[in-house]
């Protein structure tokens, strides 16, 4: 397989969904689906009815069926109602939870509907996942892998975030089970996904060490046995798989040098991404910097040596601030084999993002009135992350005091050492008095942003809480959004996939 010049962006929660990356697919270049929180997506397009039928077609084809018959029959609400059924209403008043997944710990929500809540919500993801979550993380990413591969021959790839650790085994597994044929991974040093990926192809176990604070000498694993799921199903048999290839997101020739060390043969490529980029940012190296607007500084540590990178014998694409095509003949002027580029495509007619809400952003922009702040408090990772601004979303001081701090998505949740050797979960976004009850710290708490929410609003699929209170959206844009004024008018606020594209490599 050859890859192609351009990849399109792994953006946000659903963003990058499978119909953006099976266009860019179709035209030739990398389409790139966001591995993020797929479970969550997928049950909340089931609840809302599956418009089109699109999920629906991709379960069909999952291998295991009974697995997607009994998904379906647990999250499917035929009239796409807000409200609860009977079914539902039973088990909540009873505190039964929905489905046969193991009940939340005390420090968790899920599993049922609440009243008046529009969506069902799971357990909170943890260390240790029950078979019918890995099935269920399996299943979510073959959906998204296999309708983003339907109708081409062209390249799909999925991209993760290195330190939502939990969910990465089982979801690897379901995208190769639909014949994925990349994987991106950055926010993290994803050195352990090279020889997850031969394992998980020969559908032999794997395990991944968990990074776990406070932790001392004490490791922690999760495992995952594809052959051990497959045994509760007589007369399936784990498939062999194609092994993907893998793509690591860095910020640095050094760390490309130290992981093709650590991972020799097994890292097929880079993609280098300046600090421009959309999403979360690598923090500035050395001790943190603010300007005067409160943003981190970067300054020549942070810089790329494009020399080193050519000299390294893979294949790189540069990412931040690469989409036209003067930046793309300079990136191959520098011995990058392409771009990947986020943003321009982040706001096309094809991304998941809800088109209301990609209206009013792209309107505000040709007013002048959407920048981009680069915050180092809103991400409970602590990675900065560029906030777009937008009145009525959690980029707005009233909207981000109004909303009630919880986790009930739990995705950036982090893992600690409890005194008795356990392990236990925290998010710097939850309730301030929980936080600190589990040993947070208090001042970790100022500012920070649920994203998870956050970001599953984004594409049309935000919450409502019992009392009507529906969780806002916080979209993300890189430093360079002027990159989208080209394909926009007062008259005309959409453009497609093929726009970019051809804007970024077909000769002027």
């Amino acid at each position: 397989m050859t890859m192609p010049r351009l990849i399109q962006g792994g953006m946000g929660v659903g963003v990058s969904g499978w119909k953006l990356a099976r266009e860019v697919a179709s035209l030739g270049q990398v389409g790139v689906v966001s591995g993020t929180a797929l479970d969550t997506i997928l049950i909340r397009r089931l609840g809302l009815g599956d418009p089109g039928g699109y999920t629906r077609l991709a379960m069909e084809a999952f291998p295991a069926p009974e697995i997607a018959q009994r998904v379906l029959a647990r999250y499917f609400r035929p009239e796409g109602s807000a409200e609860r059924t009977a079914r539902d209403a039973v088990r909540a008043e009873t505190g039964a939870s929905l489905g046969e997944e193991d009940s939340p710990d005390a420090e968790q929500v899920g599993g049922d509907t609440r009243p008046g809540q529009r969506f069902t919500l799971l357990p909170l993801p943890q260390a240790t996942l029950t078979p019918e979550r890995q099935w269920l993380l399996a299943l979510a990413n073959f959906v998204e892998v296999y309708l983003a591969k339907q109708g081409h021959a062209g390249v799909v790839g999925i991209n993760y975030l290195h330190k939502i650790q939990f969910p990465i085994l089982p979801s690897l597994y379901g995208a190769m089970l639909a014949g994925v044929d990349t994987v991106l991974m950055g926010a993290g040093i994803p050195a352990d996904i090279p020889g997850l990926l031969d394992r998980l192809s020969r559908g032999e176990a794997a395990r991944i060490m968990l990074d776990v604070q406070d932790a001392g000498e004490q490791r922690y694993e999760q495992a995952f046995d594809p052959a051990a799921l497959w045994a509760a199903y007589p007369g399936h048999q784990a498939p062999k798989l194609r092994r993907p290839k893998f793509l690591a997101i860095i910020s640095s020739a050094t760390l490309a040098k130290a992981l093709l060390k650590k991972a020799p043969g097994g890292i097929d490529g880079f993609v280098v991404e300046a600090p421009i980029a959309g999403g979360h940012n690598a923090p500035p190296r050395g001790p943190q910097q603010l300007s005067s607007r409160g943003e981190p500084l970067y300054g020549p540590r942070d810089e790329v040596d494009m020399a080193q990178m050519a000299t390294l014998g893979v294949p790189f694409w540069l990412a931040g601030g690469y989409a036209s095509r003067e930046r793309f003949i300079a990136a191959r002027a520098w011995g990058a084999h392409g771009v990947q580029v986020g943003t321009a495509f982040a706001f096309c007619e094809e991304s998941g993002l809800d088109p209301s809400l990609r209206r009013r952003f792209l309107a505000e922009l040709l007013r002048g009135d959407a920048p981009v702040f680069t915050d180092p408090h809103a991400s409970p990772t602590s990675f900065p992350f560029k906030v777009a601004t937008l009145p009525g979303t959690l980029s707005d001081a009233e909207v981000y005091a109004d909303r009630p701090r919880l986790c009930d998505l739990g995705y950036l949740r982090r893992a600690y050492r409890k005194p008795d050797g356990s392990v236990g979960y925290r998010c710097p976004s939850e309730p301030i008095d929980d936080y600190v009850r589990k040993g947070g710290k208090v001042e970790d708490t100022v500012g920070r942003k649920c994203l998870c929410n956050a970001l599953v609003a984004n594409i049309g699929l935000r919450q409502q809480r019992g009392d009507g209170y529906e969780e806002p959206p916080l979209l993300t844009a890189g430093d360079d959004v002027a990159c989208i004024r080209p394909f926009i008018t007062p008259q005309r606020l959409s453009y497609h996939a093929r726009d970019v594209i051809d804007a970024i490599l077909q000769p002027a």
